[in-house]
């Protein structure tokens, strides 16, 4: 890989940018980028060391990839616009509905697609990536994305009838999980701790805790059985939670966003 051409530099493309370049595979003179509000993109350009362009031909005819992360309901002008300049080139898109399906309707037959899902923490570098199972890249150069993209965090590939579920899951989660943490700081200043401790002590929870399951590959239920001792204090909280319905409010969450 050679040049990549970002449409758009929002937060995800900023994580995904410095993601690239940090993975030593591509350097920021060969990232060029182009979004509609050119003062912001300048301060962007010299925050992460990318090249901003000053239209969208610009940054497609520079780039050997490009990287479609712009708003979904933008694409459709975007392609009338360069479409032509696509033509040979390897297309990566993280918008949201467009699959490798849709693309695949409006693209050359010569430009070569892959539909990929991120979600927020990419921008610590603890993503997770859904590679859409069908693609048209060639496979040294699909081999190559998922290098660049695990240094940012987890690859999964999915099949495209999994797409949407796996989308919910790890894209909506990270919602679902900052309600839950800002729940437990409310229950420990509710107890006297100062709110930006409380929120310090339960992420680091959190995140210690979802790193001993990776870990160790452990069940879940296992690790919290490990924390619970008979007639304990624990175990009381843990059927509480059970009464109050937590694992239906998460279940009924997923289907709220798949639409059931």
């Amino acid at each position: 890989m050679k040049s990549i051409g970002f449409i758009g530099m929002g937060n995800m493309a900023q994580a995904l940018c410095s993601g690239f370049i940090k993975s030593g595979k591509i350097s920021g003179n060969n990232i060029y980028a182009y979004a509609p509000n050119q003062e912001k993109l300048e301060e962007n350009s010299r925050k992460f060391g990318f090249v901003p362009c000053r239209s969208l031909h610009d940054a497609a005819v520079n780039a050997d990839v490009i990287v479609f992360a712009c708003k979904p309901y933008q694409i459709e002008d975007v392609l009338k616009e360069i479409k032509n300049d696509l033509k040979g080139k390897a297309v990566i898109s993280i918008a949201l509905g467009w699959n490798y399906k849709k693309f695949s309707e409006v693209l050359d037959k010569s430009t070569r697609f892959q539909f990929v899902m991120p979600n927020t923490p990419a921008m610590v570098g603890e993503g997770v990536f859904l590679f859409e199972k069908t693609n048209s890249l060639e496979k040294a150069e699909r081999d190559e994305f998922i290098e660049i993209f695990e240094s940012m965090g987890v690859v999964q590939e999915l099949g495209d009838n999994l797409m949407g579920i796996g989308g919910a899951l790890t894209g909506c989660g990270p919602a679902f999980i900052d309600v839950f943490m800002e729940a437990y700081a409310d229950a420990a200043v509710k107890y006297g701790i100062q709110r930006k401790d409380a929120y310090r002590l339960f992420s680091q929870t959190v995140l210690g805790t979802a790193k001993l399951q990776l870990e160790t590959g452990l069940h879940p239920g296992i690790l919290k059985d490990n924390v619970c001792s008979p007639g304990g204090s624990t175990i009381r909280g843990v059927a509480a939670l059970e009464e109050f319905g937590l694992r239906n409010a998460c279940i009924k969450s997923i289907d709220a966003v798949m639409g059931y």
